[in-house]
């Protein structure tokens, strides 16, 4: 079962045991998908899907930021379990330590030195951690390592 069919199921569940809440959330996950998808006028593959989801949890994680940061709370706790719902679509995140391991390979892959081939590892690693982890993380742990 591909991304869009579980959506489409999980969808059809929400409905059947009135969650209005998670309803919601997979709609406007599956609107964005079908966005897509009428812009590039064919079914999306589930790596696109993928990098959708990943797309609307960093939007999420921003405005939790924001949210926060303003004292709504209220704003905050639904953004959060927005994202508690979208995460359960994404495959399993890397941890740091796995995340750190696989960009030292990867600048050893290319050679790279110094910062200024930062794009050329970035071009090699973010293909290996797509929608398994956060691109600003993975930014860091280059910068880190090639210093």
């Amino acid at each position: 079962m591909n991304l869009s069919e579980r959506l489409n199921d999980d969808m059809k569940q929400a409905m059947k045991s009135q969650e209005k809440f998670k309803l919601t959330t997979i709609r406007m996950i599956r609107s964005s998908v079908k966005n897509q998808e009428i812009e590039l006028k064919r079914p999306l593959e589930d790596s696109e899907v993928l990098d959708i989801l990943s797309r609307e949890i960093k939007q999420r994680k921003d405005s939790l930021q924001e949210f926060e940061k303003a004292g709504r709370d209220d704003l905050a706790k639904d953004v959060a379990a927005e994202i508690e719902i979208i995460s359960v679509y994404l495959p399993q995140q890397l941890t740091e330590e796995e995340i750190k391991l696989i960009v030292q390979q990867t600048i050893q892959e290319t050679g790279a030195s110094s910062k200024a081939e930062m794009g050329k590892v970035m071009s090699a690693l973010l293909p290996k951690v797509k929608g398994r982890a956060d691109g600003k993380l993975v930014n860091t742990f280059v910068q880190q390592f090639l210093q």
